[in-house]
């Protein structure tokens, strides 16, 4: 099954389910549902950053400080954090994410959905999937700070990364 098939739930403006959808669909359509970022740092404490491959439905080729994705039907948050991160990073035996926080996000353009933020450390060895991360690298603190204005980010993982920021906790 493609991605565009995978069928999603789609949630109101305060995140209950009202419905599902095939994942093309609800994209074509702007219908609301929920996606899963997480923050992953390796032992030395820096974040795992990476490109998304030009081939993703949603910001093809932009970079990322999060891995994740959408949600699917009938899927906590926290399962789909554990198995997002899982699947991009090629790793098995993570530990569960940590949940942070939840907010709504907006494209502007139709596009809309609930967002759960988590952290997770990472201390195995990574093997990103090809078909979902085109390069990737851990980077300091300092490191992303310098390629914020330097590199095109996914917009929702920036206003991720800004409201990390904003409720006091560095990245």
């Amino acid at each position: 099954m493609s991605a565009a098939d995978e069928i999603i739930d789609i949630v109101d403006e305060n995140d209950r389910v009202i419905g599902q959808s095939a994942r093309g669909e609800a994209y074509a359509r702007g219908l609301r549902h929920r996606c899963a970022f997480v923050l992953v740092r390796d032992a030395d404490g820096r974040i795992f950053v990476h490109r998304r491959t030009p081939a993703k439905l949603v910001f093809p080729s932009l970079y990322d400080m999060f891995v994740g994705g959408v949600v699917g039907a009938g899927e906590s948050y926290d399962d789909a954090a554990l198995r997002e991160a899982e699947e991009e990073l090629g790793v098995s035996g993570l530990p569960r994410p940590a949940f942070l926080f939840k907010f709504p996000y907006d494209d502007g353009a139709g596009g809309a959905w609930w967002s759960a933020v988590y952290e997770v450390r990472c201390d195995l060895p990574v093997d990103p999937q090809t078909e979902e991360v085109a390069w990737h690298g851990f980077l300091t603190d300092d490191e992303l700070e310098a390629r914020l204005g330097a590199w095109e980010w996914t917009p929702d993982g920036l206003a991720a990364y800004e409201r990390l920021r904003a409720y006091g906790r560095r990245p």
